[in-house]
């Protein structure tokens, strides 16, 4: 693989892997609003703010539990962007939120400052958030990626405009002729807004986990750090629905054992239980969702410790699974009505097939009996419950990952399942972004109207 190739993949996982500290979603809202704040400020004191955000956005933020308070939803996120918000913290934008703030923020809530109403933008990422005061205001729009703020206005003026948000790989990267074919018989079932995760294919992927200077990639350490810490923090506390903790519970023994499918079960929904819970370590997130970081990693770092695996082993693991799941997601967008531990879970179930030391094919394998397997699994709101579907996909992730190491593939005469991989792929990103798209409007008119 040339220079210039391995370059631009790493900046692609460095992209849309990052930390984040809390669900995503009403993390971005947090940040929209602590930019419009901080322009404001310059001229004003903040008297209240307004919030328009996608369906999307709206579904995933309105029931998760937001870090360092004991509430949920959107109206608390946004007030403590503006009481504790930093921009420059990203995805961690509430990283130095203490008790002073919380109060400030659950005062602005409670004197109905915050105001959150649903977007008429059709992008399913999109948050507008307007901080108003004395006659002045500021707004930002942050759109299609968590983290990408393309506009600021303020007073009228407009401070930045910038709507090219998919600057992760060139459009000229060097992809095969006969993968660039490949692409093109995808390309009808394709999202609409391009993404260039698509320019990836499985072949490409493997050869770069495989073969790329281990230096090079050693920053995926951080991932497992991260996200081992929040899974240690679920195993020994008591978040949301306990679900690992549960799991790894010796009175259970008789019932889940002591397998490396049990522990790999319970270390990850561990994280994803203190995580959507409003834990307040940060995990490191995978296309812009920090359940889908812990589901693409988790898996892969509890089998690596069971069975032995070198640190080489396991970050060239971990990068193998990390862009499995970002190549994947490149064909559903950041928000869908497909839940994002299918995705993941298909990146693990690549990571432990490599850490058994398995071929290309048997990672096409994995990645067929997955598709196979849990697409159609819905995304019903970020929630505690989160964390059963977590433990769900890690449990299909290791049979793949078993069936693809004896040779045993779902064949293309079954369902989705096509003989060429990218198709494959293709095709449950249809199913995903296209077909599913009424579902997605069902289960927020169930959730709203509640």
């Amino acid at each position: 693989m040339d220079t210039k190739r391995i370059v631009e993949i790493i900046d692609l996982i460095k992209k849309e892997v990052k930390p984040a500290l809390g669900c995503t979603e009403p993390m971005a809202v947090s940040l929209a609003v602590a930019k419009s704040c901080e322009e404001l400020q310059k001229h004003a004191q903040i008297d209240s703010i307004e919030v328009e955000v996608s369906a999307n956005i709206l579904k995933n933020g309105m029931g998760v539990g937001i870090p360092g308070t004991d509430m949920v939803g959107l109206y608390i996120a946004s007030a403590l962007g503006c009481t504790c918000g930093k921009s420059k913290y990203k995805l961690e934008v509430i990283k130095d939120v203490c008790p002073d703030s919380i109060e400030c923020a659950k005062k602005m809530v409670d004197e109905k400052r915050i105001k959150i109403s649903l977007a008429t933008d059709p992008a399913k990422l999109y948050i507008k958030a307007t901080a108003k005061g004395n006659g002045h205001y500021a707004t930002t729009i942050i759109k299609d990626n968590h983290d990408s703020i393309i506009s600021i206005i303020c007073d009228g003026k407009e401070l930045i405009s910038n709507t090219d948000t998919n600057d992760a790989v060139s459009h000229n990267a060097a992809v095969s002729e006969n993968e660039n074919k490949e692409k093109h018989i995808c390309s009808s079932n394709n999202i609409d807004s391009f993404n260039p995760a698509q320019l990836l294919t499985v072949k490409e992927i493997f050869e770069f986990a495989d073969t790329v200077p281990l230096e090079q990639i050693e920053f995926i350490n951080d991932s497992i750090e991260l996200n081992k810490a929040l899974s240690d923090e679920g195993l020994k506390n008591d978040y949301g629905l306990c679900v690992g903790k549960t799991i790894a519970a010796g009175k259970h023994s008789d019932i889940f054992g002591n397998s490396i499918l049990t522990y790999t079960m319970a270390a990850t929904a561990a994280a994803s239980d203190a995580r959507m819970a409003g834990c307040t370590l940060p995990a490191m997130s995978n296309s812009g969702s920090g359940n889908q970081g812990i589901t693409v990693t988790m898996p892969v770092i509890s089998v690596a410790e069971k069975i032995g695996s070198s640190k080489e082993q396991l970050i060239r693991a971990l990068a193998l699974s990390h862009l499995v799941a970002i190549h994947i997601k490149g064909y559903l967008g950041k928000l869908s009505a497909l839940c994002g531990c299918v995705i993941a879970s298909t990146g693990s179930s690549c990571g432990i097939v490599y850490l058994k030391g398995g071929s290309y094919d048997q990672v096409c394998y994995a990645i067929k009996n997955m598709v196979g397997n849990i697409t159609g699994m819905v995304c019903d709101g970020a929630k505690v419950g989160c964390a059963l579907k977590v433990a769900s996909g890690v449990s299909s992730s290791i049979q793949s990952a078993v069936l693809a190491m004896d040779n045993i593939c779902i064949s293309s005469k079954e369902g989705i399942i096509d003989d060429s991989i990218e198709k494959t792929i293709a095709n449950l990103g249809v199913i995903g972004s296209q077909g599913m798209s009424n579902t997605d409007k069902m289960i927020l008119d169930i959730m709203v109207c509640k």
